[in-house]
């Protein structure tokens, strides 16, 4: 009998402490949930083939890429890039800095495109979020590469969240030239941005990944391999290839993605992008779908009607694709 205020008292203290445990984690949670997606993850890095936070967990990131820059300037700003973060969930933004177009891409009107990657990184740091700053370019331009991630490594190269992708779909190239390309810029993004992750080109639109699993770059071990594909054009013969790469550890970005045909047109196809996201699902691979433009195609997300400032967008601006990309940015968070 003497036991038994004593054993009450010891029950007594093992709920309060559970209390207090329970108490802490909840106060631990809230205060986990006030941090921007970067302050909680911090400087991501490759480890083997994937991508890892600064705790060392896998990450998978999910985004929305901005279409050419000299072709819808009027998106490139920070209120479009809140509104991709907070309303439409995502991750990570992709700044696609154009080539060899028309008058007004890189080599062209430079400082217009220095301005415009700047527009999109401060939105990016601003909101908490990842950020891709995309040469996009179809033919080998070396030199001006250099040039581009020279300045814009060096500006931008103490920030935890920006990325690197040096070279948009080579052509009908080799994977020799692809990799000597990457070899000779990454120094160059390295005396700036000695921790940052770099997108590495691969063959024929950023497809033939396996060429690359076959003789990855030694050098760095920093890097990723860009995949790109469109869903209704690239199925099941593009997956294997992923696969085969997958299966040797070479850690895949799909830095652009969609789910209707390579023109960018068509109808989507539902079944084929499943099967997409479930292959990036299983192997924690990020994707960025293209792309945020108002152009008369599938794949751009929105209508003429959108207004430049993204914060102001409404459900009618949106066409499908942008509806579904939304939905897959949030699924099974």
């Amino acid at each position: 009998m003497k036991l038994l205020p004593i054993v009450i008292l010891f029950s007594s203290l093992l709920g309060m402490t559970a209390c207090g445990v329970k108490a802490e984690a909840s106060d631990s949670a809230a205060e986990n949930e006030k941090l921007t997606l970067v302050e909680r993850h911090g400087q991501l890095k490759v480890n083997g083939s994937r991508i890892v936070d600064s705790n060392g967990d896998s990450i998978q990131l999910r985004g929305v890429s901005f279409g050419w820059h000299n072709m819808w300037p009027r998106f490139y700003n920070r209120s479009s890039v809140t509104e991709i973060a907070k309303d439409w969930g995502a991750d990570i933004v992709r700044a696609s800095i154009g080539l060899d177009l028309d008058e007004n891409t890189f080599d062209k009107k430079p400082e217009m495109g220095y301005a415009l990657v700047d527009s999109i990184v401060q939105g990016a740091v601003e909101n908490g979020i990842y950020v891709l700053i995309d040469f996009h370019s179809h033919e080998n331009n070396l030199p001006l590469a250099k040039e581009f991630f020279a300045t814009v490594s060096e500006k931008y190269g103490n920030l935890p969240n920006v990325m690197y992708e040096i070279w948009n779909e080579p052509l009908e190239v080799t994977w020799q030239e692809t990799k000597s390309y990457a070899e000779e810029l990454l120094p160059i993004i390295r005396k700036n941005a000695p921790e940052a992750i770099v997108i590495v080109p691969t063959p024929r639109w950023d497809q033939n990944v396996h060429e690359a699993a076959d003789d990855p770059i030694t050098s760095d071990k920093n890097v990723v391999y860009s995949l790109h594909y469109y869903a209704a054009t690239h199925t099941d013969y593009l997956r294997q290839q992923a696969q085969y790469a997958i299966d040797k550890g070479l850690p895949l970005f799909m830095a652009e993605c969609a789910s209707m045909v390579h023109t960018g047109d068509g109808v989507i196809d539902p079944a084929s992008w499943e099967k997409w996201m479930e292959l990036a699902d299983a192997n924690g691979i990020s994707w960025i779908c293209w792309s945020v433009s108002d152009k008369d195609e599938t794949c751009s997300m929105l209508r003429p009607s959108a207004s430049s400032q993204g914060e102001e967008w409404t459900d009618d601006d949106l066409k499908p694709w942008a509806v579904l990309v939304k939905y897959y940015i949030n699924r099974n968070r």
